[in-house]
């Protein structure tokens, strides 16, 4: 932003305060642009800003909401997907998710990757294996204990952040489960620097994208759209890489063995 002569204005408010805010930022001409991140499937804040006339990108995307916006978005449901059908190449067939809040557009995206990875492979689903709440480490924990309770345990867990990620491995660990051989993990990673998955030999196998990147490629859409109001709106979808690091591998022999 700051190359174009932007400054960026960060408001923290409470759902309830949102519409009232982004009308009154609207009303006294206080910035030229928002960034709408988060975006849950159905959500409002679309149509109101394309109301007040507010140029606007969205970071994400929101399937239920029919009206044209500009957005940028990581392509979940493919990540989601591919590590799926990774998982089950190695020849796990009882694959845990644990997810963010599926209002989340994003959630919503990866829990459908994930169940298309099943169907693509003729694995059925079962709903017990799946997990959703905010992303933070104690649900990670919480989850993967209630996935290890589970009468047919699974044998991989994909989880949609690493912090989610992290939890996960601490109730593995407490219980003697060694990540990688004994349960496989992939998660996806923002890259983010507070979260060093290891760089040079990764500790978990990883959809990797950058937020940082999406984020420079966001405002550039924003800086256009202000500039060319007029212009059509824009729709930007990054792939993701997967990157292999230690917390994958084959699916164990003794889970063979009970299976049959």
């Amino acid at each position: 932003y700051s190359r174009h002569g932007y400054d960026i204005a960060l408001s923290v408010v409470s759902d309830a305060e949102e519409a009232e805010t982004y009308r009154g930022l609207a009303a006294k001409g206080r910035v030229d642009g928002i960034v709408v991140h988060a975006p849950r499937a159905d959500d409002p804040r679309i149509d109101m800003l394309r109301e007040l006339g507010l140029p606007f990108v969205v970071h994400g995307r929101a399937s239920q909401v029919d009206a044209a916006y500009s957005w940028l978005d990581v392509n979940n449901r493919r990540a989601f997907q591919r590590a799926t059908e990774f998982l089950i190449d190695l020849g796990h067939d009882r694959i845990g998710l644990v997810n963010g809040r599926e209002h989340f557009d994003f959630a919503l995206r990866r829990r459908d990757g994930y169940l298309a990875g099943l169907a693509a492979r003729g694995i059925p689903v079962d709903a017990s294996l799946m997990h959703s709440d905010e992303m933070t480490e104690a649900n990670g924990f919480t989850f993967a204990q209630a996935l290890m309770d589970h009468p047919a345990p699974p044998t991989a867990i994909i989880t949609s952040s690493m912090i989610l990620a992290i939890g996960v491995r601490r109730a593995l660990a407490d219980r003697g489960v060694l990540l990688g051989r004994d349960v496989s993990v992939i998660t996806h990673d923002d890259d983010l620097s507070y979260f060093n998955n290891g760089r040079d030999e990764p500790l978990f196998t990883a959809l990797k994208s950058s937020v940082r990147e999406a984020g420079q490629r966001a405002a550039q859409i924003l800086i256009d759209q202000i500039a060319k109001p007029d212009a059509p709106p824009r729709h930007e979808l990054m792939e993701v890489d997967l990157v292999l690091g230690g917390s994958t591998g084959p699916r164990p022999q003794a889970a063979r063995t009970m299976k049959g």
